[in-house]
This record gives structure tokens, C-alpha cells and sequence, in this order.
């Protein structure tokens, strides 16, 4: 039987009510089971037809029934009490129980007129779903009110928290599939509810939905005890109240009263906060809500069970165009909604079936909430010359790049502290990565127990710290498609825990940029600092510079890939981003004292091209150059004027040109990505036919790729990390891995025409300093004085 426990809300459901919710309820499972099933005949005005059927069954039934029954009532609840709501659906492949809904409530056909609320609206429903030229399987972009694909599982928490934080007066829904609930990135998203601010940040209403099993196994949660998941649940600081059972009538009556009950409780919660300044955490109601998997749909096929059991997760009869008895078996299913007391003669929904629906934009498929782009305001960025260091020379004075980036976030902090738009979040790493500026404007969120010992959190502040990258990123997202702005900081080696993470959002912003009625949204900002190359302290297991070449395999309208090499181009491309729209910017800059190449303005103006010559560092002197040496990247611009300066010394005759790249997908051919140079502009760059020595941030093999159909790639020559790591000295990763600016000398040596025995001398010199430089590290530990105050003096 059906049960609800902690009964703090009076709900009884009348008759009326009762069987409205349960004609929506029906409609929506008749209108789920359709679009799996059927490509024409779809109100069964005649006889069903294995000609009716569609020639691949696709879609999952299992857990669309419960996604139906929790998209009716939080319709009755929104719609009694008023509230603006977004509900994430964590098992997206349950796409047809919200492309249903969406039709019902009206918001699909406004969205897509050709899929208007009548029969042949329906049939066209039907037909699209997972369909040439149709739609996705999954709750994707393309429906309305959606946020959340799914696909992948484990995010749908932290992207409701995300979509909840500085949204007061929105509750945010999340229905969490058994199957869901296993993993990694689920399990740490339960802990969200210590950062979320009863004051300043929505509601999260976490739905459980627990019906037992997954594709062929039985689901964990679903078989634990109901007291064991009880204490897990109230371990992780929530209230549960359990709804179960198959009887429908009673489940509507539970469900109603499990709802009410949570959103007094919010209510109340959220009373205590702002009205009378309680400060304790607030321990938020969780529904547990169980009933059968495949609920309403055929209890037995071909003699074996499948209602309650694995086999509805997908496609319950799969032979329907084949065996008579499928089809029998799937008229009957469909049948037993009674489709004609909800449809009229022309297809449309009956009063009864549309009771329960909010009006406007409080209906879910409409919420501008789950169109964010409609909601972002630009972020107030100051002028950046105010943070601007001063260059009078290049490469004499240093400075921490990312510090002087803390001291712009944290202007942008301060001016965004009234209208609440924007964060900062990373795992714990925030002061680590020179960002600590940001805390003179806010603090760290955090609702759980203060010591006298901690500094900087703020039960109502905008800085997120949590040592689990997935939820950072999952935070972030929800909080970025809902219409606010924020930033990513991370150690550029574990960044890659959300490379999964990350593809599913490019996915997402690719589609959406295909949808007109979904408007831009805030980029996604990845500050990537510990790098590689000043990970010598922390050794091997921190040094990965690939997540950059992973992101630069995918969409290319979407990604966008900066290497700034000093403090100056850091602010340029920051500011970039941070304006920017539908993006993913992934930005690698280090957080040591690091040499001053380009004024403000140079920067600029260097940013903005990309990819440019510089002058002053090479000796072309208006002639041809005989090599170039390119770089990207804050360490390998260094090792590359430190080469340059001793070819200047000792081969003072070599024209050299001196090439830096802050855009690496600049190197692309301007028919692959936006940002992509012509062959024109590539030759002027990096000639034709003279010998490129390029020094960069991460895999070599990388920079081979993006530039592999270019004319003079055959004289191409890359340095970069290869797995060479330890715990040593700084210069001594870069020697390591053949990226030193002996090593480069040694190159041009090697490559330039003539140079090999005309040069012999001073290449044996470069190979005597490399050794001595091994020599000294392990005598003193530091590295060799000419490498420790090399300054440029070109």
C-alpha cells in the first residue's frame, strides 16, 4: 500500500481532483507509449496495423510512467501555490514521458507550430520521436523546459543546485532515476545542500524515483532496506518522505499529500532564513518515491514477467510488426488508457487532461528558467587597464599572472554582489590558484558547522569550493543555462575527471545553437593553472596538459582553446570570455612569477589576432627569415626567447622569427573553425618552405594535427610534454622533455641548411650546458644561476 510519512500537510485529493490528475497521468502514458510505437493511426480510430507500427522500435518505457506521474503533480502544485519551477529529469532517456507532457501542457506546439495540440500534431509526435529527421530518444535540447539531456547519467543533482543558486524564488525539481543514483558523480552531488542558501538561493526538490531495476540488473537503492536508505538519506542531510505502491488511485493521493508536505516544509525552511534569521542548516525534504518499472504497460510477454522487472526498461514488445500476438498485446496496452475519453474527435486533449496545468510561463515546458539565454544580462567588467601591469621592456619584470586575474574577478564580484549573476567555483583551489582577491568581495558558500579556525566562508557567499570536480562542473552548468555567468578554476591535470562532462555540454550548446527559440548563454570558462610545466613540486601525477587537445576534438563552432604567456594577455582573454556567449573557453595560464612580454595595449591587440610575429624579439629585420621559432603557452614563450636571445648572441648572422600563439585554434584552417587562418595568412606566418621549430604547452603531436594540411608542415618541428615528469627543479622539466631553450638552439642547428657544420660549436656548447645543468640540480637542488636570473635583454 501507498505511504507517506511525516504528515504535516492536510492534503486530500476530491474526486474531481483525483480523476483529473489521473486523465492527465493517462494521457501523458498513452502519449509516451505512442511516440515508442506508432507512425500513423494514432488516436486508434481503427484497427491497429503492423503497417502502423514503425519499422524501429526505439525509446525507453520503464521509467517513463513515474516521470509521467511526477510531471502531473508538481503541474497540480505549481499551478495551486503559484510557483515559478524547473524540473531537471535525471533519466533523460525517458525523453517520451516529456515530449509528452510538453504536447499536453501546449508548449511543444508553440515551440514547433507544425506539432500542434490536435490529431495531427499527435501523429507527428508520434512519427519525429527517435525517427530520421526527427527527434532525439532523450530529454535534449530540443524540448522545451529542458536543461538536462541525460544521456549520461550522474549529473541531474548538481545541475538543479546549480539552476537553484541565486534563483530565491524558483524551485528546482529533480527527479533521480535508481540507476542514476549509483553513480560517482551523484553520490558526491547529495552534498550540494551544504552550500545552498535558504536566503539567497532556491529550492532543490531532490524525487528519488526508485522502480527497482536498471537495463538487466536490479538497482542498489531500490534494494537497500527502506530504514537502511532512510539513514542514508537523513546521513546526507534530508528529510525523506516515501511514497510506493502500483494501485493508481492511491498513488495519487500519496504522491499530492508527499508534495504538499515537502513544499510546506520549504516553505517554512525558507521563512526561518529570511524572515527570522535562523542560521542552523536546513535540512531539506527528499521524495523517495517507488513504483514498477513499466508501470500500466504489459505485465507479461511471451510468458516471462515484464512489468516490475528489467525487460520494461526499453521496448516491452518488441516483435509488434511480426508477431500478431505483439500486436494484440500492444492494441490492448494502449487501450486500457482510454484514449478516446481524453482526446476529442479532432485529437485535442479534454478538459479533464489539462485541469492540473499551470498558465504561461509557469507551465514547466515554459519556463524562461530552461531557456537561460533569455535571462542573461552582460556582466559589468571594468576597464582592464586598471589592472593592467605596466611594461616598459619585455621580459624584465615578473609577475603572477592569475593574482593579477583575482584582482579583476574580484571587481567583477563586487559589482555583481546586488544582482548575485555571477561565481567562481573549483575544488578547493581557489587561493592555490592566486584567485584569493575574489574573497575581499565574497566569500566561500558554505552552510555547514564554522570553526574559529576557518577563514573566508559565508553562509551567503558566491565563491563554490567542494573537492569534486564533477560537481563544480555540474553547479556551473545548471547555473550557466539558467542564465548567469561564472568561471571554472581547476589544476589543469584533474580537470580531466570532467572530460565526460564537458563533451555532454558542448553537445548541448552545439544543438542549441541550431534551435532558434533557444537564446545564447553565458560560455563556460575553464581557468586551467598548475600546469605541467610548474607541477615539478607535486611530480608525474599532476602533469597532463591533454585537456586541451580532448576539448579541440569537438565541435569547432563551440570551443575555443587560449594560451596567454603573461599577465597582460591573461586580462585580454578573460575579458573575452567572460563576454562571450555558447562557448566553451578553455584557458591555460600559469600561477609563478612569470616574465611581462605585452602592454595593455599590445595585448590587445596581439589577443585579437591570435597568432603574431614579434618583432622586437626576432631579427628578421624587414627581410626573410631563416627559421621561426613559434610558441604557445607562458613557459614555452619563455624557452623561446631565452633560444632566441642565445642565437642572437652566437649566430648573430640568423634571421629569426619570433611567433607566439595565444588562439590554438588559430592554427586551424579557416574551413574547419571559425577562428582558423586561410593558407594565405598560415604561409605569411610561418613561411612555406623555411624550418619552424615550435615550442608548446602540451602534446606535441597536437600542433601536427591542427596544421597537418599546411604547405610547409613537412618542415614543421614540435616540442612539447611527453610523459616526462617527476619531482625535480622547473627548468628541469623542460629539459626532460627537450623543451629548453638549449634543446631549441640545438634544433635551429639542426635544421637550417648549412647550419650543421658551420654551427658545430656552438651546438656542442648547448649540449656542455644541458649537462652541466644536470650536473648542478643534483649538487645544490636549484636550478643553474644563468637559468634562474635570465632576464631579456634583446
Amino acid at each position: 500500500m501507498p505511504k507517506v510519512e511525516h504528515q504535516n500537510s492536510s492534503t486530500v485529493l476530491t474526486d474531481d481532483e483525483l480523476r483529473t490528475l489521473d486523465a492527465h497521468w493517462r494521457a501523458a502514458n498513452y502519449l509516451a507509449a505512442g511516440q515508442i510505437y506508432l507512425m500513423a493511426n494514432p488516436l486508434l480510430r481503427e484497427p491497429l496495423k503492423p503497417d502502423h507500427i514503425k519499422p524501429r522500435l526505439l525509446g525507453h518505457w520503464g521509467t517513463s510512467p513515474g516521470l509521467n506521474l511526477v510531471y502531473t503533480h508538481l503541474n497540480r502544485v505549481i499551478k495551486a501555490r503559484g510557483l515559478d519551477a524547473l524540473c531537471v529529469w535525471g533519466p533523460g532517456h525517458g525523453g517520451p514521458s516529456v515530449l509528452a507532457n510538453s504536447w499536453l501542457e501546449g508548449t511543444y506546439g508553440e515551440t514547433y507550430p507544425d506539432v500542434a495540440r490536435d490529431g495531427a500534431g499527435m501523429e507527428r509526435l508520434f512519427r519525429q520521436f527517435s525517427f530520421p529527421g526527427g527527434v532525439p530518444s532523450h530529454v535534449a535540447p530540443e524540448t522545451p523546459g529542458s536543461i538536462h539531456e541525460g544521456g549520461e547519467l550522474g549529473y541531474s543533482l548538481s545541475h538543479a543546485y546549480g539552476a537553484a543558486l541565486d534563483n530565491p524564488n524558483l524551485l528546482v525539481a529533480c527527479v533521480i532515476g535508481d540507476g542514476e543514483a549509483e553513480t560517482g558523480p551523484l553520490a558526491a552531488s547529495w552534498h550540494s545542500n551544504k552550500f545552498l542558501d535558504p536566503v539567497h538561493d532556491g529550492a532543490v526538490l531532490p524525487i528519488l524515483h526508485l522502480n527497482g531495476y536498471k537495463i538487466a540488473n536490479p538497482a542498489v537503492l531500490a534494494r537497500l532496506p527502506e530504514h537502511e536508505l532512510d539513514e542514508l538519506l537523513r546521513g546526507y542531510g534530508h528529510s525523506p518522505i516515501h511514497v510506493s505502491g502500483d494501485d493508481p488511485a492511491a498513488v495519487h493521493r500519496a504522491m499530492a499529500h508527499a508534495m504538499d508536505t515537502a513544499l510546506d516544509r520549504i516553505a517554512l525552511l525558507q521563512q526561518s532564513a529570511r524572515e527570522d534569521g535562523v542560521a542552523e542548516r536546513s535540512h531539506w525534504p527528499v521524495i523517495v518515491l517507488r513504483t514498477p518499472k513499466g508501470w500500466t504497460g504489459p505485465a507479461e510477454v511471451d510468458g516471462v514477467p515484464v512489468e516490475g522487472t528489467w525487460r520494461a526498461h526499453q521496448v516491452p514488445l518488441s516483435g509488434v510488426r511480426e508477431n500478431p500476438e505483439h500486436l494484440r498485446q500492444l492494441e490492448a496496452w494502449l487501450r486500457s488508457y482510454r484514449p478516446e475519453e481524453l482526446f476529442d474527435a479532432d485529437g485535442r486533449p479534454v478538459a479533464d487532461a489539462l485541469a492540473c496545468i499551470p498558465e504561461g510561463t509557469r507551465r514547466l515546458g515554459a519556463t524562461p528558467h530552461a531557456n537561460g539565454g533569455l535571462l542573461v544580462r552582460d556582466l559589468p567588467i571594468p576597464s582592464l587597464d586598471r589592472f593592467a601591469v605596466p611594461v616598459d621592456k619585455p621580459g624584465t619584470t615578473l609577475h603572477e599572472p592569475t593574482r593579477i586575474l583575482g584582482d579583476l574577478l574580484e571587481q567583477v564580484m563586487h559589482d555583481t554582489s546586488d544582482r548575485r549573476d555571477f561565481r567562481v567555483v573549483g575544488p578547493d583551489e581557489t587561493a592555490s590558484n592566486r584567485l584569493q582577491a575574489v574573497f575581499d568581495a565574497s566569500g566561500k558558500a558554505w552552510q555547514a558547522q564554522h570553526l574559529p579556525v576557518d577563514e573566508h566562508l559565508d553562509r551567503h557567499g558566491r565563491v563554490m569550493e567542494i573537492l569534486s570536480e564533477h560537481t563544480c562542473q555540474g553547479w556551473l552548468e545548471g547555473y550557466l543555462l539558467t542564465g548567469r555567468h561564472g568561471l571554472f578554476s581547476c589544476y589543469e591535470a584533474f580537470v580531466h575527471i570532467v572530460d565526460s562532462m564537458v563533451n555532454q555540454h558542448i553537445k548541448w550548446l552545439r544543438t542549441s545553437r541550431q534551435l532558434p527559440w533557444r537564446a545564447p548563454v553565458a560560455s563556460l570558462n575553464y581557468l586551467l593553472t598548475s600546469h605541467v610545466w610548474r607541477q615539478d613540486h607535486n611530480g608525474f601525477s599532476h602533469q597532463d596538459p591533454g585537456f586541451v587537445d580532448h576539448v579541440l576534438n569537438k565541435s569547432p563552432e563551440v570551443v575555443r582553446v587560449y594560451l596567454p604567456p603573461d599577465a597582460n594577455t591573461l586580462l585580454s582573454v578573460a575579458d573575452h570570455a567572460l563576454h562571450s556567449r555558447d562557448y566553451v573557453n578553455v584557458i591555460v595560464a600559469g600561477k609563478q612569477p612569470c616574465f611581462d612580454w605585452l602592454s595593455m595595449d599590445q595585448a590587445r591587440a596581439h589577443c585579437a589576432r591570435g597568432a603574431g610575429i614579434w618583432d622586437w624579439a626576432g631579427t628578421e629585420n624587414g627581410g626573410e627569415p631563416d627559421v621561426v621559432l613559434a610558441c604557445a603557452g607562458d613557459v614555452p614563450t619563455q624557452e623561446v626567447l631565452a633560444a632566441a636571445q642565445l642565437l642572437r648572441r652566437h649566430l648573430p648572422e640568423l634571421a629569426v622569427r619570433v611567433v607566439n600563439v595565444v588562439d590554438m585554434t588559430r592554427l586551424m584552417p579557416r574551413e574547419e573553425h571559425p577562428h582558423g587562418m586561410s593558407d594565405f595568412e598560415y604561409d605569411g606566418l610561418f613561411t612555406k618552405d623555411k624550418p619552424v621549430i615550435f615550442a608548446y604547452h602540451g602534446y606535441p603531436w597536437l600542433i601536427h594535427r591542427l596544421a597537418y594540411r599546411r604547405t610547409g608542415h613537412k618542415n614543421l618541428h614540435v616540442r612539447g610534454y611527453k610523459e616526462s615528469g617527476t619531482t625535480t627543479t622547473p627548468f628541469d622539466m623542460v629539459v626532460r622533455n627537450d623543451l629548453d631553450r638549449y634543446r631549441l638552439v640545438m634544433d635551429v642547428i639542426d635544421r637550417v641548411p648549412g647550419l650543421a657544420v658551420r654551427a658545430a660549436s656552438v651546438r656542442q656548447r648547448m649540449e656542455d650546458a644541458r649537462q652541466r645543468h644536470h650536473d648542478w640540480i643534483r649538487v645544490h637542488g636549484t636550478d643553474l644561476p644563468e637559468v634562474a636570473d635570465w632576464t631579456w635583454n634583446g
